[in-house]
């Protein structure tokens, strides 16, 4: 069957997202504590498709050796898996382009994976600094890909960009 994966920094909001598209309050274990999820777990959505949560990459409050293991894991998965459709990498749309984003996304490009970018935490920012973030990632982007990646806004809270997601998931099972 095929897959969506959700992957982003530690505590970028993947679980809470993930709860959201499902409308679960606990199916992916949450957590204040970055590195929470450290396995790559999948739900069967609908006895269709499986949403898949994947662990964080950068900081998480684990050994360095755990962190190589999780890196391992996720580089595997994600150039090997033949059902994987798709990947919606999760950034905070609260702060500045990081280093650890702007390598993973390139990363992504560079094995021709396919993606959907998803800003997360819209909720928690001003109209006015979401645009200047959002303008510097296009910025960032725009050096790499002639055309930009499809990109979405969300909220977990607000349940933003819930129905976005979900039909892109249905558009590219199509």
């Amino acid at each position: 069957m095929p897959e969506f994966a959700f992957i982003g920094r530690s505590n970028v909001g993947k679980s809470s997202l993930i709860n959201t598209l499902v409308a679960r309050k606990k199916l992916a274990k949450t957590s204040g504590t970055p590195g929470k999820t450290q396995l790559i777990n999948h739900f069967l959505i609908n006895e269709e498709w499986y949403l898949v949560d994947l662990p964080g990459y950068g900081y998480a409050k684990t050994s360095k050796s755990n962190r190589a293991s999780w890196e391992k894991m996720i580089s595997t998965y994600l150039l090997n898996r033949e059902n994987l459709i798709s990947t919606f990498i999760l950034i905070d749309s609260r702060i500045e382009p990081q280093k650890v984003d702007q390598e993973f996304l390139t990363w992504m490009g560079e094995n021709e994976l396919s993606f959907v970018i998803a800003f997360t935490k819209t909720d928690k920012i001003t109209k006015t600094k979401l645009a200047g973030n959002l303008k510097l990632w296009k910025e960032f982007l725009q050096k790499y890909w002639e055309e930009l990646p499809l990109s979405l806004l969300t909220s977990a809270k607000t349940k933003r960009g819930k129905d976005d997601v979900l039909n892109v998931i249905e558009d590219l099972m199509r």
